[in-house]
């Protein structure tokens, strides 16, 4: 009989005493089954989307370092008016990390073929040494493609895709998007440009703006202009759109970009007391600002503003529009869907305090990946 694998796994703990825990844990797996793989895991990288796992509504500047070096322990606060946000996962220890990549160890009997393979990965669980998982959440890399290349290749580029396909489906013709200069907003920029979709982008300093500059974008709108309002009305004028997708959720931007988008379907049409025709959606997918999202209604009647999650646009968007959009991934890994790292760091690093500022402050053209074979 083989050997069961042992490897170290990265968890999040909601305490009976609002405290959240992060530490390290001691992990066993049995064999795959017959359509199973064990994966080691190679780079798994660390998303806006991961962070609300890991450290959910914990106070930052409330961090206790403990443990060893092999194996820390980090503490921190979560304030009381927090608390009930969390509630639901009191007491589970909790394993973190949407997506990754990394080698077939281990295979099942009916999927033997992908041992040795460098696969992507995504189904949680991906900060630790081991994963086990059903082979279907695996797709075989392409050759020459290393595990940082595929360690990404689920979360941000099938949500850009998903932007594009859900702008399709619901016939708008342009988008506004904002923290355009991120990771995923780089790559909705090259799908665009590469679709000739007209997209509008929203920044908050030039440095971003010049990212999307160097990219060869047209549109693009930085929210500190003290004429942000006029700058905006006139490239969703130019562009037509009527779709927006928010990764800042909280404050008074998606009414900013509702009121742009009313004022630009009402130029040269006939007044009415209840808003232009034109329909204008607002999908929040982030919450960089966890504050409330703030609507000054004088944007008619003709509108909508709710959440945007990729799982439940796959489901909804069916198969064959999904397996597309995976494949395009596949096919433009190292181009269009390319991440950058800004450092990558091992398990137990994950949980010093000053990494741990730094990854969460999700700045721009910063993006940390965890490689769980690193041991400093």
């Amino acid at each position: 009989m083989t050997d069961k694998l042992e490897g170290l796994e990265l968890r999040s703990l909601v305490t009976e005493e609002g405290d959240l825990r992060l530490n390290l844990e001691t992990v066993t797996l049995d064999e795959p089954g017959a359509d199973e793989v064990i994966v080691q895991v190679e780079a798994a990288p660390i998303n806006p989307s991961d962070l609300g796992l890991l450290l959910g509504p914990a106070d930052i500047a409330t961090m206790r370092a403990g443990g060893t070096a092999e194996r820390p322990v980090l503490t921190l606060t979560i304030p009381e008016r927090r608390l009930g946000a969390v509630r639901a996962r009191m007491g589970e220890s909790m394993p973190v990390g949407n997506e990754g990549a990394g080698t077939v160890v281990r295979a099942g009997a009916d999927v033997a073929d992908m041992l040795d393979k460098r696969v992507g990965m995504l189904g949680g669980a991906m900060y630790t040494q081991y994963r086990k998982l059903p082979a279907k959440a695996c797709v075989v890399l392409p050759d020459g493609a290393s595990a940082a290349d595929g360690a990404s290749m689920f979360v941000n580029p099938l949500t850009a895709l998903g932007f594009t396909e859900t702008m399709k489906a619901e016939g708008h013709k342009a988008i506004v998007h904002t923290a355009a200069a991120s990771n995923l907003g780089q790559m909705l920029n090259r799908i665009c440009l590469a679709d000739g979709i007209p997209l509008v982008n929203i920044v908050r300093r030039d440095d971003q703006a010049q990212i999307l500059r160097d990219l060869g974008a047209e549109w693009i709108v930085d929210s500190s202009d003290p004429d942000f309002q006029t700058k905006l009305f006139d490239a969703i004028s130019a562009t037509g759109a009527t779709l927006a997708f928010d990764a800042i959720g909280g404050g008074k931007l998606a009414s900013q970009i509702l009121n742009a988008m009313e004022a630009a379907a009402s130029k040269g049409a006939a007044y009415s007391r209840y808003g232009s025709n034109s329909f204008k959606q607002v999908y929040i997918y982030g919450m960089l600002d966890t504050g409330p999202t703030t609507l000054d209604r004088a944007f008619g009647l003709s509108w909508s503003v709710s959440g945007w999650l990729l799982t439940p646009f796959m489901a909804k968007a069916g198969p064959e529009v999904v397996g597309r959009m995976r494949q395009r991934v596949l096919d433009e890994l190292k181009t269009t869907f390319a991440s950058h790292y800004t450092r990558t760091i091992g398990l137990a690093e994950a949980l010093q305090p000053d990494i741990v500022t730094a990854y969460q402050g999700k700045a721009t053209g910063e993006k940390y990946l965890i490689d769980p074979s690193k041991l400093g």
